[in-house]
């Protein structure tokens, strides 16, 4: 069994690779979207990661409210600074969250279907997983989506 720090290790390396690719886009490129059907922003990528893992470890793990619009997620918008001081509020949150969790306790509530998670139950330790997994496949797809954006192919 992996332990709690080795799984926010790797789900910081994630968090730190979009939040680099991000800063380093600046506030012009990050709100972009490449040429690329169905592209999103790098923004908005990261917007939707921070709500991916606010919701999976908050709501479904630690059994905090979380208020969140999915669809508004790959929409959204606006300066770096601020973006990235809610990735570290985030990174705070899933310390807790994972420190703190009944890794084999079920989770706290049902995940609507529309938030496309996994398609069958999960415990809370495989909820985190499902955080590690989202975090680390968008990740992949943001570096894409900076290099894309490098080659100059903008919508």
């Amino acid at each position: 069994m992996i332990s709690v720090d080795d799984y926010l290790y790797f789900v910081g390396r994630a968090l730190d690779g979009m939040s680099g690719i991000v800063a380093g886009l600046g506030d012009d490129l990050a709100t972009a979207r490449p040429a690329l059907p169905g592209a999103n922003s790098p923004y908005a990528l990261l917007t939707h990661c921070v709500g991916v893992a606010d919701y999976w470890s908050g709501a479904l793990v630690a059994g905090r409210t979380v208020a969140r619009d999915r669809d508004a997620e790959f929409t959204a918008a606006g300066p770096v600074g601020p973006l990235l001081a809610e990735v570290r509020a985030l990174r705070a949150r899933l310390d807790a969250d994972a420190r703190d969790a009944d890794l084999d306790g079920p989770l706290r509530a049902e995940p609507p279907r529309s938030f496309q998670g996994p398609d069958r139950p999960l415990t809370r330790g495989g909820a985190l997983l499902h955080v590690l997994e989202e975090l680390a496949q968008h990740h992949g797809q943001m570096e894409i989506l900076r290099d894309a954006l490098h080659a100059g192919g903008r919508a």
